[in-house]
């Protein structure tokens, strides 16, 4: 398992990092910990939660994938071995802190949950959900301003990070669903306010959505702050198993109507072109899908997520898949002609 460097905190990641979000809705406790031993006996040494998690998000289930983690943790009783990242959500849902924000008080507040659910006094890597500001995430394009907005200030967020830094609960820091404006302006304020500098940006990247490389892949290089790239495989749509209209049994897409972002008509025919491709070359549509994500320069982890383990031995095949040229080519070729069609 290659991995690399998580900004520069001085922490090694698996280039393959073991998403979590299916815990406590589609797997349950026994198959969450069949799944973590799987991917760390592979040498995966990163794991990816939310407080927020399962998805899709409910009251009664909210926590729980954070729990099935913790047990784990526990259990295995090697807790040092493992980086474990988690995230305070954003403005949104009501039935987390009453409708959370990423005030001073709040944050603290979500951290202390999250540590207890997890069985830690730590978590390596604490990554804010996404801005409590306007901007464009979760596929919104089309940015407009709102002078009036109330956003709190990111000075005062990050300035509570650097409390839990302070306190030992977190080894470092990243954000999640954010834009070139957002990163920059959180390394201005580091450097400016002696504040903890972002390691990482989780965003959305696979074949159907590669708006990373417009702005923030450069900012991935030049600041060394890498993807954590979540939805490779566009929700298993890249799979293939989605096209023609079928809907397997036990598929996320089948079981929930609200996830949308990747069943458009134009999503479907690009997804047929890659799948086509996939084939052409003897290779497993989704295993290409994962192996073009791990092939990025800008790339610190890709998360991968599975619902069974024969799903999740697939997905850990393409650590060991080196695209060759000819596909690429041809990858690129698929992109320019039907570009970014889930963003």
């Amino acid at each position: 398992m290659q991995t690399r460097p998580l900004g520069r905190t001085g922490i090694e990641v698996s280039r393959l990092c073991l998403g979590t979000m299916t815990f406590g809705e589609q797997n349950s406790e026994a198959e969450a910990h069949e799944q973590l031993d799987r991917a760390v006996a592979f040498g995966i040494n990163f794991i990816d939660t939310a407080e927020m998690y399962p998805v899709p998000p409910k009251a009664d289930t909210q926590g729980l994938t954070e729990s099935y983690i913790g047990s784990w943790l526990k259990q295995r009783g090697e807790r040092d071995d493992v980086i474990i990242a988690t995230k305070a959500v954003g403005p949104g849902p009501e039935h987390i802190r009453g409708g959370p924000r990423m005030t001073r008080a709040h944050i603290h507040q979500a951290i202390d949950a999250s540590l207890g659910r997890l069985q830690t006094d730590y978590v390596d890597l604490y990554q804010l959900h996404w801005p409590d500001r306007n901007t464009n995430f979760f596929g919104k394009l089309g940015y407009v301003h709102q002078d009036d907005e109330d956003a709190t200030p990111l000075e005062e967020t990050l300035s509570a990070l650097k409390e839990l830094v302070d306190a030992g609960k977190v080894r470092s820091i990243g954000l999640s669903n954010d834009t070139p404006w957002g990163v920059m302006r959180s390394l201005y304020l580091a450097e400016k306010m002696d504040l903890p500098r972002v390691a990482s940006v989780q965003n959305p990247y696979n074949l159907l959505n590669r708006s990373f490389e417009v702005g923030l892949a450069e900012i991935a290089h030049r600041e060394d702050v890498g993807l954590l790239a979540y939805s490779p495989l566009g929700f298993g749509v890249l799979s293939g198993k989605y096209l023609e209209g079928a809907r397997p049994e036990k598929g996320r897409l089948t079981l929930y109507e609200r996830f949308k972002r990747y069943t458009s008509p134009e999503a479907e025919a690009a997804t047929q072109a890659y799948v086509n491709l996939a084939r052409e070359h003897g290779l497993d549509p989704a295993q290409m899908a994962l192996a073009f994500v791990n092939s990025r320069s800008f790339l610190t982890s890709n998360i991968i997520g599975a619902t069974t383990m024969d799903q999740l031995e697939s997905n850990l095949a393409s650590e060991s898949l080196k695209l060759d040229d000819e596909v690429l080519t041809a990858i690129d070729d698929i992109h320019r002609r039907m570009s970014n069609p889930c963003p």
